[in-house]
């Protein structure tokens, strides 16, 4: 069996990226192909694509859009990595950020003037974004020089404007109907807000975990070595959301988990975050999660707004581990888009080669337990 494929890197993600019409020839369940074509579940994935991280076991299926107002509809899968699973209950961001580069590089949408929109539906949430990628002379640049933080290599610049992005999977901008709720979690009540925009996001104070709002380099350590009461703070959240009927059924990608600490007078930076991803910490930022945390901060008696002041803003600057990202808000033909600019680029253009049968995520599990 053999899938055309392009290995695309979106922000501070790799995806492999497929068409619909590709993986629609295999006739096989994307439940158990996709597993199978990452090597999971294995923890190198070292008979597959993935790159046995959370950031780079990621694929996005795409196709042009029978919408006469949407250019390209994507689906993003988080391919499991220890188990042979793929969750499609939310988006990412940064890999949103390679479809519209792709639609221009396969000459799905003609580029037009300096810059050119790509109006995209991501199929998980619901979610227009509408994509931006800078066109001078109406062509691509010939060498990508767009830098971000977090990736040392340039790439094309793709901005992301999220319309109307509140409440796109759980119906509410608040699902819990509160800005901010006590969870139990070790014996300890801790104050959090549930945030739906973009994705699900349970924020958490920093200083409530006692880490060093000062010193955000020990962040990391700190955080860490709770990782085990941060789990069990976000399958609460996805309960209180309507994620999840139980704590135990929530799954492993929503709701995200963001940590949030006040700059301490840092002139470059509106709020210190850690995010979580797959239940550890993120080198970077989920894009989805920052749409959240944006419209978080301007919503008065949130946990971000209580540290922001809760003010509409232009842009908001959040301190990630790999540097400062900028998010920004606009209105836009009676739309709120909320967005960041992320940086993407195709890697390689590629042939997957997979055995003939393919077998089901359960016998994988199964060899993978007995290895």
């Amino acid at each position: 069996m053999k899938i055309q494929a392009e290995w695309m890197r979106g922000g501070t993600s790799k995806c492999w990226v497929f068409e619909t019409d590709h993986l629609e020839t295999t006739a096989t369940n994307l439940d158990e192909l996709l597993p199978r074509m990452f090597g999971s579940p294995d923890s190198r994935q070292i008979d597959g694509v993935g790159g046995a991280t959370s950031t780079t076991s990621k694929a996005v299926i795409l196709h042009r859009s029978s919408d006469p107002e949407v250019d390209v509809e994507f689906t993003f899968a988080q391919v499991g990595i220890e188990e042979a699973t793929v969750d499609w209950g939310s988006n990412c961001g940064n890999c949103s950020a390679v479809v519209g580069l792709y639609a221009i590089e396969k000459g799905w949408v003609l580029p037009s003037g300096d810059a050119t929109l790509i109006t995209t539906r991501n199929t998980n949430t619901g979610q227009i974004i509408v994509q931006r990628v800078p066109t001078p002379g109406g062509a691509l640049p010939i060498v990508p020089d767009a830098h971000m933080p977090g990736v040392v290599f340039p790439g094309y610049k793709v901005g992301l404007g999220f319309r109307d992005p509140a409440g796109m999977t759980t119906g509410s901008l608040l699902p819990s109907g509160a800005a901010n709720d006590l969870l139990d979690a070790d014996g300890t009540q801790w104050t959090v807000s549930m945030v739906d925009a973009g994705a699900p996001v349970v924020i958490v104070r920093a200083e409530d975990l006692g880490l060093d709002t000062a010193r955000y380099e020990t962040w990391v350590d700190g955080v860490e070595l709770q990782l085990d009461t941060l789990e069990k703070i976000r399958r609460q959240a996805a309960v209180l959301m309507g994620l999840a009927a139980t704590p135990a059924e929530a799954v492993r990608a929503i709701p995200k988990v963001a940590i949030v600490g006040a700059p301490a007078a840092d002139p470059e930076c509106d709020v210190n975050v850690m995010m979580l991803s797959m239940g550890k910490p993120h080198p970077a930022l989920a894009i989805t999660g920052s749409i959240a945390l944006t419209l978080a901060a301007q919503t008065p008696g949130t946990v971000l707004g209580d540290i922001t002041g809760a003010m509409p803003r232009a842009t908001l600057r959040l301190r990630t581990p790999a540097g400062v990202i900028e998010t920004w808000s606009e209105e836009r033909d009676g739309s709120l888009l909320v967005g960041v600019d992320r940086t993407a680029r195709t890697i390689a253009s590629s042939t997957i080669h997979l055995p003939e049968a393919i077998g089901s995520a359960a016998e994988a599990s199964l060899a993978s337990a007995s290895y």
